[in-house]
Formats: C-alpha cells, sequence, structure tokens
C-alpha cells in the first residue's frame, strides 16, 4: 500500500522532524496536531493542521481534536471495497494511509514525586489509542507507527517498494500498537485502582523478551518477560538461566542498599557474603571470608566497575555470573578466559532496577504487593545502654543485608561486613545458631558484633544465643508480646538494642 497520506501527532518527538521530511520526499500529505504542527512548521516541512481537516475546531482544550469521523473513516474504510468506497466518497472521507502516534506520558507522569490525581487524569490519552487502534484494525491498508524506533524500517520498506509499506511490515507494527495500548490502559486502571482504592482486577501484560532453555529444573519450560534486558547487557558467556536470572534481580536489589563501595557475593537468591572497602580487592576479601564454600558456583555483584585486581581475586573461584556498572580492559581480559562465565554490566544505577510491584503464583492467582523499598531505619534505642558510633555502624551494615535474606533470617555484622549469615530457617534459633557455625568455620571471631533479625525476637532464647556468640548489640523490628522480656535479656547481658517497627519478611 502506497503511503500518500500520514497522520501525525507524538508526545515524544524524538526524530519525527526527520521522519516527517523523508515522507514530504516521497510526496506524502502530512496532517498534523498541536505541538507537533508546530515543530514541522518551524523545520519548514509542508502541514496540514488537523482542524483543516476535519473542518472542526480542537475543542475542550485539545480534548477533542482527533475524535472526528473525517479522521476515522479515512483510517477504517475498506480499500477496494466498493460499499465502503462509496460510502468514503460520499462522506467525503480522505484516505490516512499513515499514522504515527505516540500516547501522552501517563506513566511518566504518575512517576513524579508528588503527582495528583487531577494531573494523572489529564495525561490519560483518549484521541491518541483510539486512532492507533482505528489504523491498526485496518492494517491491510494502514500503517501504524507508536514509537520512533520504528521510523526507519518504515522509511526502508517504502525505498525499497516505491513509496509503499508491505502486509508483513504492517501486521507486525499492528500487534506492536495493540500491545502498547493495552499495557497503557493497564498503567491506567493500575494506577486508578492504587489511588481509588477500588475493589477492581488486576491484569499484566508484558512483552516476550526471550525463551529460556528450561526453568528451575531441566522439565520446567520457562520464558522471560519485561524490561528485563533495559537494565543489563550480557557481555559474555553462556545464555542466561531462569535461575540466573533471579540471582541477577536478588544480586542488584542488594548491592542497591549500599552507596559506599560494595561487594557481594549470593547463591540461590540468598547473601553468602558482602564487604565495603575503598578498595575493591578490601571488599572481596571481606566478603568472601564471611563464607568461602557456598560461593562457589555463585553470583558476584558490585556497585563500582571491576579492576585488574578485583577480576584477579575473584576469577580464583567458579561463579556463574559477574554484575557490575563497567569491567576495566585488564579486568575483562581476565575474565574471558573462562568462556562461560556470565559477565552482565547495569546499564542503569542499580535502584532503578527495581520493580515496584512484588508478584507471586499460588494457586489458580496471583499474589500481588508494593516491592519492600522501605530503605529508612527508624533508631528506636529500647535499652538504657546506647549503641557506641562502631556498634550502630554494624547494626546498620547488618540490617541492610538481613532484608535480602529469606525467613527466619539472622546476619552478625561488622561495621563494614558481614560474619555469620543464617537464612531460610523454620525457628530464629536454628538461624542465629547456623550463622554462628558460619563464622566459626570461617574462622571469624562474633566478639563485639551486631546481630541484625528480620523479624522480631519472640523469645529471649535468640538474643541470648547471640549474646553467648559474643554479639555485643541488636538490631530487630521488635513487637512481639514478650517484647519486655527480650529487652530485659538485653539489658542483662548489657546489649544496646534497637527497635525499627519495620520488618523485612522474604518467604
Amino acid at each position: 500500500m502506497k503511503i500518500s497520506r500520514a497522520l501525525i501527532s507524538v508526545s515524544d518527538k524524538t526524530g519525527i522532524a526527520s521522519f516527517a521530511r523523508a515522507l514530504e520526499r516521497y510526496g506524502v500529505d502530512i496532517i498534523s496536531t498541536g505541538g507537533t504542527a508546530e515543530l514541522l512548521r518551524k523545520e519548514k516541512i509542508p502541514v496540514r493542521e488537523i482542524s483543516t481537516f476535519t473542518a472542526f475546531p480542537e475543542v475542550l482544550e485539545g480534548r477533542v481534536k482527533t475524535l472526528h469521523p473525517r479522521v476515522h473513516g479515512g483510517l477504517l474504510y475498506k480499500r477496494g471495497y466498493p460499499k465502503h468506497e462509496a460510502e468514503a466518497r460520499e462522506c467525503g472521507f480522505e484516505p490516512i494511509d499513515l499514522v504515527v502516534v505516540n500516547l501522552y506520558p501517563f506513566e511518566k507522569t504518575i512517576a513524579k514525586p508528588g503527582v495528583t490525581l487531577a494531573e494523572a487524569i489529564e495525561n490519560i490519552d483518549i484521541g491518541g489509542p483510539a486512532m492507533v487502534r482505528s489504523a491498526a484494525k485496518n492494517y491491510e491498508s494502514v500503517t501504524v507507527v507508536v514509537e520512533p524506533a520504528d521510523y526507519d524500517s518504515v522509511l526502508e520498506t517504502m525505498r525499497d517498494n516505491e513509496g509503499a509499506t508491505t502486509l508483513k511490515l504492517r501486521e507486525r507494527l499492528a500487534i506492536k500498537a495493540f500491545i502498547k495500548c493495552s499495557n497503557y490502559d493497564r498503567a491506567i486502571a493500575n494506577f486508578l485502582n492504587k489511588e481509588q482504592t477500588t475493589e477492581a482486577s488486576f491484569s499484566i501484560s508484558l512483552p516476550l523478551v526471550t525463551k529460556l532453555r528450561y526453568g528451575e529444573n531441566p522439565h520446567q519450560s520457562a520464558a522471560l518477560y519485561g524490561d528485563f534486558d533495559q537494565y543489563f547487557e550480557k557481555l559474555q558467556g553462556k545464555e542466561l538461566s531462569y535461575n540466573n536470572i533471579l540471582d541477577i534481580s536478588a544480586a542488584t536489589n542488594l548491592i542497591a542498599e549500599f552507596d559506599e563501595p560494595t561487594v557481594a557475593i549470593l547463591k540461590h537468591t540468598n547473601p553468602c557474603g558482602v564487604g565495603s572497602d575503598v578498595d575493591l580487592r578490601e571488599a572481596w576479601e571481606k566478603a568472601f571470608a564471611t563464607d568461602k564454600q557456598a560461593p562457589f558456583g555463585g553470583i558476584i555483584v558490585c556497585n563500582r566497575p571491576i579492576d585488574e585486581l578485583l577480576a584477579k581475586a575473584i576469577s580464583e573461584i567458579f561463579s556463574e555470573v559477574i554484575i557490575a556498572p563497567e569491567f576495566e580492559p585488564e579486568a575483562r581480559t581476565i575474565l574471558q578466559k573462562k568462556k562461560n562465565l556470565r559477565l552482565i554490566r547495569l546499564t542503569t544505577a542499580p535502584d532503578e532496577t527495581r520493580s515496584t510491584i512484588d508478584i507471586r503464583s499460588v494457586s489458580d492467582g496471583l499474589l500481588v504487593q508494593d516491592s519492600d523499598g522501605a530503605n529508612a531505619i527508624p533508631q528506636n534505642v529500647v535499652t538504657a545502654r546506647e549503641p557506641t558510633q562502631s556498634e550502630l555502624a554494624s547494626m546498620l551494615f547488618g540490617w541492610r543485608v538481613v532484608k535480602h535474606v529469606k525467613s527466619n533470617a539472622i546476619v552478625y555484622a561488622g561495621a563494614d561486613r558481614t560474619l555469620g549469615i543464617g537464612a531460610g530457617q523454620m525457628s530464629r534459633v536454628d538461624a542465629s545458631r547456623i550463622a554462628i557455625w558460619k563464622a566459626q568455620e570461617a574462622g571469624l571471631s562474633l566478639k563485639g558484633s551486631a546481630v541484625a533479625s528480620d523479624a522480631f525476637f519472640p523469645f529471649p532464647d535468640g538474643l541470648l544465643a547471640a549474646a553467648d556468640a559474643g554479639a555485643t548489640c541488636a538490631i530487630q523490628p521488635g513487637g512481639s508480646v514478650r517484647d519486655k522480656e527480650v529487652i530485659a535479656a538485653a539489658e542483662e547481658r548489657k546489649m544496646a538494642m534497637i527497635f525499627t517497627g519495620i520488618r523485612h519478611f522474604r518467604h
């Protein structure tokens, strides 16, 4: 289908002037709206205002401008179908062969801090999705473009087909357009559902990133959906597995807790060790010293570019994945010797990789919650003895790590490192015992350490076990019916203790 007339109305004006100029060279009649028309005129590209095309003014502050029979008639009538052709002539419909629309930036609007409901509603596009749907429905004759990334493919196809587009291209762009509209409507519905606290259904639709070889186990099929690949770039190594992707997400969520140079090691999404130091090699040594057995086949993440010294150190053990914002050339040379090792470059800041919601499957349904983004650490000292500055630093370090350990979770920590980690136990005392045993196995002393617990100590026994191991201070949410007994046990052992009032269960 040769393109003779195009309707262009875009909020994201990236590349639109160059695209329109190329259309002009093909003799395309360009119709446009508002700011887009103004931009094209400034670029000296001939353009007709939509109000001239429809013979009807834009009204209601632009809310109604493309919702007109001449627009949708020009998009929807079936070319070559006698009944439609006759009605189009009778109604004066001029065919529109190309629609270029990207929608009002609703999702960017609601992402702004302090956005009001009124602001969000004003950024709900009506005319745009209507035009996109009309064009996509009639893709046998009409080309629809909803993303600047597709401008080049349209122009290349026109170049190869004497100003026409192919059915294959139109079909692909129509599918993309319907997905775009679906996601747009879903974002609006989910936002309003949350803002209005109205009971409604929850729906989700995500683009396929890639099919995976298998899931958690070889007999399970799996695929990755969403925007995962916008945050991570694989520089080398085998394709990512289902379990790799889970670990990468867990690793970046953990490292996002730290502003100071930090290295963390994870296995099966649980931290094995975390260390901070201006010298990344030292940070690695602190993390690795916590547990020298579990990291085999694990994930390493660093919030600074990996240099040659760090690469030499971490190359001494077998790892599945190494994640960093960058790898210096010398480091790449060392790590690339292990061809199966997956090197992952973070393309954004770690905190930008965090999802705002957690979704988990249950029997024939989904559980949906806000992600655990509580980064502030309230510090309510509940013991007579205040923690020293060193103890406070150790408590806060442990608290940032324990948030990412499966429950029941206990972390023993110093001011810049983990010393013992107990994860995923049915009893909090058992989690503490495992953390103590891990520290003993690693040859690390817990004398003067801080103990962090993801949930309250239900009985004094867990706290007393920590004190017996050498901990001099504790940080926990509080909230147990036996808090007074736990506080009394801390006083008896002359421990300082902080209640945060925030629990960090990870089931």
